[in-house]
């Protein structure tokens, strides 16, 4: 039997619904891979929720469909704060100088030591909450030189000061996430190694769950737009998983977690997108919802 067809028999879907589109843009429910209006899954988040989006880093159609969730939550009279993976929260308070325009972007990026992609793609997002109106912009990650230590030489090689950069309470992510994290790596890795890598991406969720569940903790009256890596919110395993655990015994009052994964379909046939966008029959679904577009870079 082909096996499309039979993970489509697993899960119960009637795959006619997917194949008849191509490409396959549009938004999609991540449990059912059925067709659905952004705007009405936004108007489902309310004031304490945390919404966490998926992206390609440096696709511009994901920086504009950031941006355009950002707007549309904005516009039903939500209060907005966002929160950047690409941040140390060692260095939230260059953030504040840089977002209160106390300090050039030019200062900014020297002090947060910026490299890799431009900051154009993030600019806007990091300058979207209404700070006037009490709204933040959160570094969410650990120091990168934490991160790259522990992938070297592990957790035990880490110094008592460095160890305090620790969020409270770290742990590994769950099995299943350290599985799915191995299975992206290349290359077979000896099993030491394997382990420090996983640690570092784990320091990386647990940090981000960390800041994220004590703003919404201390802000109930907003929402949290999270940018990240999709791979860190596919199938819940990385950060999903991380701020549900921490907020497990902090009573009521806190809302929901919601997922966005955003796909390109440049290049890519509707079998192929479709195995991405459906449920996958070990990993559960991908996210709440799915935002595929087609645009190359």
């Amino acid at each position: 039997m082909n096996g499309l067809i039979l993970v489509g028999i697993i899960l119960g879907f009637h795959f006619t619904s997917l194949a008849s589109v191509a490409p396959i843009k549009g938004t999609w429910e991540g449990a059912t891979g059925q067709l659905t209006s952004l705007q009405g899954w936004l108007e489902r988040v309310q004031p304490g929720d945390i919404v966490v989006i998926g992206e390609n880093h440096g696709l511009g159609i994901h920086q504009r469909q950031q941006l355009e969730v950002m707007q549309k939550l904005r516009d039903q009279g939500l209060q907005i704060s966002v929160g950047l993976e690409f941040l140390s929260y060692t260095d939230q308070d260059y953030v504040r100088q840089y977002c209160s325009k106390e300090i050039t972007e030019e200062d900014f990026l020297n002090l947060v030591r910026w490299g890799g992609l431009s900051f154009d793609f993030y600019r806007d997002q990091a300058n979207f909450p209404f700070r006037e109106q009490g709204a933040e912009t959160l570094a969410l990650n650990a120091p990168r030189s934490l991160t790259q230590k522990v992938s070297k030489t592990g957790l035990s090689s880490l110094l008592e000061t460095e160890a305090k950069l620790l969020p409270p309470r770290f742990s590994l992510g769950r099995e299943s996430y350290k599985q799915r994290f191995l299975d992206s790596i290349p290359h077979e890795l000896p099993p030491e190694w394997q382990q420090n890598y996983f640690a570092a991406q784990s320091i990386w969720d647990d940090t981000m769950a960390w800041r994220a569940v004590e703003f919404t903790k201390n802000h109930p009256d907003q929402v949290l737009v999270i940018v990240v890596g999709e791979f860190h919110v596919a199938y819940g395993g990385g950060l999903p998983d991380r701020i549900l655990a921490r907020r497990e015994g902090i009573g009521d009052g806190l809302g929901q977690v919601w997922t966005l994964s955003q796909l390109n379909s440049a290049e890519q046939d509707w079998s192929e997108m479709q195995l991405q966008i459906l449920p996958h029959p070990n990993w559960g679904q991908r996210a709440d919802l799915v935002l595929v577009d087609e645009e190359q870079n």
